[in-house]
């Protein structure tokens, strides 16, 4: 190569007013030099967008929590929980900008064990990568929208929002650190980890779900069931709980369906570079691991809810909720181990997460614990075994390719060994605990004083109407019914027009119009029924 085909080379790359420093070490090493600092900053670009494609399909599970949770919930608090979803990002996003990108990964890198970052406040510091910090953003929004549908239906909005902001601003960053951040005491890229290893979690079962399911579990404890649930209006316990049936089953549906998309920004996006063949296959990796475990944990519970069913009813039934959800809950499970475990291991991940979701969800109805999304089963029950099952099933060859290190691997592998190392399987255990017990803690003081100062739970008739009328500027609906003075007006015009014909009215008809006994009552006791289906009865 010239010298002057060298000099436009390293020209284009830097610009000699800002990066003196790096032109000149291009053109001394000549044409070499050109030809790597043009790979260099290739694969750096490639890297870069590769995260932030990754985190915008994160981002894109906020419209999946949003539409389960609207969808799981009863018709007069879509609105409420809709834009709860919506402040997640919002008020989060803020919290994670100002502090707790800092608390989470700021700091030297010089050895040393901290409880917290405390560098990057505001993103200002000299080593901040922004679509790192955009990556980590959509994954702060996720753990927060976690909570939402747990408390849906009953929890004020100024406390929904301080809630979001001291979650994604403090109390996630504390646990993010200590998993993700050199300085961590439970981080395996610390220069000392603990035991020789450090806790494997490539994206998030404890850190993000584990810990959103926790928080839900302190929220719902805190704020107690909603009215009629378990509990009648005195206070006292129903025999049987009450079902609060989800309003749109679609809805629900399509939600699943987007976190699910989503969850493949979610695992792959956390190998974080995918410019190397090697990286390219963790991501591979990762990616087919997701997939099985969601597949395994769809059919576990569905197909062990149908024998169960089966067994107490004599019916076979196929429940899609119990289906969806346990979908969700082998995406968390595999969220710790996707990169580590071989693909008979994620497949067995997801079918013992069907198990224990189906388990949790049971458990909650026991204790009479309130939670219309089943988030504590799936995120908190789901989180804590997707850590423990890294510990049992990481494979030495796979560690090494995610991670660099093989030096303890899963119990499963020690133990077909021959050996009796439960260093790794020991280091999650003790992860779990940590996540428990700072969450359930710090979560559960923080919705104990909202709720002394009565800014947690909202007023019971607002509770009975429905925040979206009460607080929210009408329904999200149009929710308009047939007045019971409408169904007897249609009828009697009916029995005019066809007087001579032997034709009576629907049977639905005739309950509309006896259900009504006061002047101007909306017919909507049982059957419930709008105009547009008195009209459609009155044509039949």
């Amino acid at each position: 190569m010239s010298s002057s085909a060298i000099y436009q080379s390293c020209a284009g790359q830097f610009n000699s007013g800002e990066q003196l420093d790096q032109l000149l070490q291009c053109l001394s090493t000549g044409h070499d030099g050109a030809l790597n600092v043009q790979t260099s900053n290739l694969a750096g670009g490639i890297d870069a967008f590769y995260l932030i494609f990754a985190g915008a399909l994160v981002y894109f599970m906020q419209t999946g929590f949003a539409m389960l949770c609207a969808g799981s919930i009863r018709a007069k608090n879509v609105k409420n929980v809709i834009l709860w979803n919506l402040l997640d990002s919002c008020g989060g996003g803020l919290a994670f900008w100002s502090v707790g990108y800092a608390f989470a990964y700021g700091g030297d890198d010089d050895g040393s064990k901290t409880f917290v970052g405390n560098a990057g406040f505001f993103l200002k510091g000299d080593n901040i990568r922004m679509e790192n910090w955009f990556f980590q953003f959509a994954f702060a929004c996720a753990l927060s929208s976690i909570v939402a549908g747990t408390i849906a239906e009953r929890t004020q909005m100024k406390a929904y929002l301080m809630y979001s902001v001291f979650l994604v601003g403090f109390v996630y960053p504390v646990v993010a650190h200590a998993f993700w951040s050199s300085n961590g005491f439970l981080s395996n890229t610390a220069t000392d980890p603990l035991w020789g290893s450090g806790a494997i979690d490539l994206a998030g079962s404890g850190p993000v779900h584990m810990t959103g399911g926790v928080t839900a579990l302190a929220a719902a404890l805190i704020l107690g069931p909603r009215i009629g649930r378990f509990y009648d209006k005195e206070g006292n316990p129903l025999e049987e709980p009450a079902e609060f049936p989800p309003h749109s089953v679609a809805l629900q549906f399509l939600g699943t369906f987007c976190l699910w998309f989503g969850w493949y920004g979610f695992n792959p996006g956390s190998v974080f570079f995918i410019s190397s063949t090697e990286n390219g296959q963790v991501a591979a990796l990762v990616a087919v691991n997701t997939t099985l475990a969601a597949c395994a944990g769809a059919v576990s519970a569905m197909f062990t809810s149908t024998v169960f069913d089966y067994w107490y009813t004599g019916l076979h039934t196929y429940d899609l909720g119990y289906t969806m959800n346990g979908c969700l809950t082998g995406l968390v499970a595999i969220t710790a181990g996707c990169a580590t475990v071989e693909t008979w291991a994620a497949v067995l991940i997801g079918i013992v997460a069907g198990w224990f979701y189906l388990l949790g969800s049971r458990l909650l109805v026991y204790f009479r614990i309130d939670d219309a999304v089943d988030a504590i089963p799936v995120h908190m029950v789901g989180g804590a075994w997707g850590v423990i099952a890294t510990g049992l099933f990481t494979k030495g060859e796979l560690l090494l390719s995610a991670f660099s290190q093989e030096e303890h691997v899963g119990w499963f592998y020690e133990w077909g060994s021959g050996s009796g190392d439960f260093t790794l399987i020991g280091i999650q255990l003790l992860s779990v605990l940590f996540i428990f017990a700072w969450t359930f803690s710090v979560m559960g003081i923080y919705f104990y004083g909202l709720n002394l100062m009565g800014w947690l739970r909202i007023d019971p008739l607002e509770e009975e109407v429905g925040m979206d009328i009460s607080r929210h500027k009408g329904s999200a609906y149009d929710m308009t019914l047939a007045s019971v003075e409408q169904v007897r007006s249609l009828m009697d015009d009916r029995s005019t027009s066809n007087r001579g014909k032997q034709r009576k009215p629907s049977i639905m008809v005739v309950k509309l119009a006896k259900a009504g006994t006061s002047e101007g009552e909306s017919a909507s006791g049982n059957p419930e029924v709008q105009a547009s289906d008195v009209q459609q009865a009155e044509t039949a």
